[in-house]
């Protein structure tokens, strides 16, 4: 059984980048609306503090790696804005996806749930 897959971003906005940071990534997330294979995406900025967290949430590995394949130049662009402070994966991703996100990065099983998203 597939089972989704929930990535946690949390950025530091570097100072005087705010409406690049801004533009690169309502950029990103209007590709990803369009090309992507997210079942979802959602973005929140803190500009008193300068950090942005966003959410990804997946059906499945698979759909994690075509993310990747697509959406490698506005990941760029985004990251010429930021650092990122804290990333978090909610699930159980495979190998491929574990090797791609490198061992630091922490993994909390999924348990249950549900969703209403269409698809």
């Amino acid at each position: 059984m597939t089972e989704p897959i929930l990535f946690r971003n949390l950025m530091q906005i570097a100072d005087g980048h705010l409406e690049e940071f801004k533009a690169a990534v309502r950029a990103a997330v209007d590709f990803a609306g369009e090309h992507g294979p997210q079942l979802l995406v959602e973005v929140f900025i803190d500009e008193d503090r300068m950090e942005c967290t966003s959410f990804q949430l997946y059906r499945d590995s698979d759909a994690v790696l075509r993310h990747w394949e697509l959406a490698d130049p506005h990941i760029q662009a985004v990251m010429a804005h930021c650092t990122v402070k804290d990333f978090a994966v909610f699930g159980d991703p495979d190998a491929r996806v574990r090797a791609g996100l490198g061992p630091d990065v922490p993994f909390t099983p999924h348990l249950t749930g549900f969703h209403r998203l269409a698809g």
